[in-house]
């Protein structure tokens, strides 16, 4: 047994990077540059990057190595035969499609699939997949469990409400339904995982309607260890095998491959139907590249077949998630209200608890990340009514998120405890001074994904006040 928080690094760091951080000065002024939009800030002005762990994670040894193999050809790349086998063998489908990131996956697949005014269901939405979802003239419908939205600490709280689920396929016609997808981690409602009995009960209930089933495999490897961890059948499997368990379960699979692939490129689909392939890959060869490139060079398809070789080490996912589960304690203990328990890649900061004077029209998460970033240099980023709240461009409702959140993502294998630490003292500051804090008013906007471009400026007083 060891005296840590959480099982030391699996590994030794071998190569390093500089960091510097801003005085407080400074970093105020790349705010007001930013517009007070946390994505517009430069990276080099950024002391620890918790935004996203989106293709920011350190490559391994064999990475490194892996990617001096890489088969440049224009067809038919040793490459692309690595990166297909791999795929084939954990993902458990036929078909091979590669893309250059998650969203290229969504985008072609439902460009496939997804027809003006139909429903694509989820146990939640990301913002991609709902921005694509859209984007196609679809209905973006969440069907998270009820356990999502409460503080309980209840195992498996990213599931889908499978009663919800069959309500909503008896109340409407099959043609009405493009797909349902499981996002695997839930990364909407805090980063929760999803249980083996949840996807085979959606499973069924899919086989059933005939309504084609697709997982999103972004963190698989992650939401693997929970079901090794918590469902007692599971404990004695290894994550590939569990990996098997699930992906047997579902029709396709979509995967950014920056996340449990640990690349900083890449992304896939993977399926059984050879129809809806071929019209994937007739589109594909005209927005992304060949079919055995797809978005990607030799070298990235190198770096993330062994990559999802990598993200399949036991000790690895226990180091992986045990250092979250110590981040959201350090900031338990700071004062901040999280999202428990804690998920397999970041930790999320319930905003509006925290800060209730400010309503979700004036966006409190994106108080509490501008004031991460100005006290201490942090960036992360608010997952709330400004990333999932809007207007509807189908339908014209406006819509706020059901939860204010800020989500702290942990790149993988790149912060060491001491950063952890630094953060968790931040958070500090920030509480001791949390009713100082104002909301903040969008200044201009584009229709989708605002998140990412928006200009912000700060209320010079709450709307609460004013009332």
């Amino acid at each position: 047994m060891h005296d840590f928080d959480y099982s030391p690094e699996p590994f030794r760091i071998k190569s390093v990077e500089p960091i510097r951080l801003l005085d407080q000065r400074e970093r105020e002024e790349r705010l007001r540059k930013a517009h007070y939009n946390i994505f517009k800030l430069l990276a080099q002005d950024v002391y620890v990057d918790l935004l996203t762990d989106s293709g920011t994670g350190a490559m391994s040894t064999r990475q490194w190595a892996a990617l001096m193999m890489g088969d440049e050809s224009y067809a038919g790349a040793v490459s692309f035969q690595r990166f297909e086998s791999t795929i084939q063998r954990i993902f458990r489908k036929r078909f091979v499609i590669p893309t250059h990131q998650g969203r290229a996956a969504e985008h072609l697949l439902f460009s496939v699939m997804v027809r003006p005014g139909q429903y694509v269901l989820n146990n939640t939405h990301f913002d991609t997949t709902r921005a694509n979802t859209l984007h196609k003239g679809g209905q973006a419908v969440d069907l998270p469990a009820k356990e999502s939205v409460s503080d309980s600490p209840a195992l498996f709280k990213g599931n889908m409400d499978t009663v919800a689920l069959e309500a909503f396929l008896k109340k409407h016609d099959r043609s009405e339904i493009a797909m349902v997808i499981m996002t695997v981690t839930n990364n909407s409602v805090g980063g929760q995982p999803v249980s083996i009995q949840n996807i085979a009960d959606v499973s069924e209930i899919c086989g059933r309607y005939s309504i084609p089933f697709f997982i999103d495999a972004a963190r698989f490897a992650e939401n693997c260890w929970f079901i090794h961890r918590d469902e007692p059948e599971y404990k004695h499997r290894g994550i590939e095998e569990i990996a098997h368990t699930m992906f047997d379960l579902c029709d396709g699979v979509m995967m950014s491959a920056k996340k449990d692939g640990i690349a900083n490129m890449g992304g896939f689909i993977a399926l059984n139907d050879e129809s809806v392939c071929e019209k994937v890959q007739n589109l594909m060869v005209v927005t992304e590249g060949f079919l055995t490139y797809g978005g990607l060079s030799g070298r990235e398809m190198e770096t993330v077949a062994a990559g999802l070789e990598d993200v399949l080490q036991m000790d690895y996912l226990s180091y992986r998630i045990g250092q979250v589960a110590s981040l959201g304690d350090n900031l338990k203990r700071a004062g901040m209200p999280i999202v428990e328990p804690t998920g397999g890649h970041a930790v999320f900061i319930d905003a509006g608890k925290l800060l209730q004077h400010i309503p979700s029209e004036e966006f409190p998460g994106q108080a509490l990340a501008v004031e991460f970033y100005r006290l201490g240099g942090v960036r992360v980023v608010e997952i709330g009514t400004l990333m999932n709240g809007g207007t509807d461009p189908n339908t014209g409702a406006s819509f706020t998120s059901p939860k204010e959140l800020v989500r702290l993502a942990l790149p993988r294998r790149v912060y060491t405890s001491a950063h952890c630490q630094y953060v968790a003292k931040v958070a500090a500051q920030i509480v001791a001074r949390k009713k100082e804090l104002r909301g903040y008013r969008i200044t201009h906007s584009a229709p989708l994904l605002r998140h990412f471009t928006c200009h912000m400026a700060p209320m010079v007083e709450s709307s609460v006040e004013k009332d």
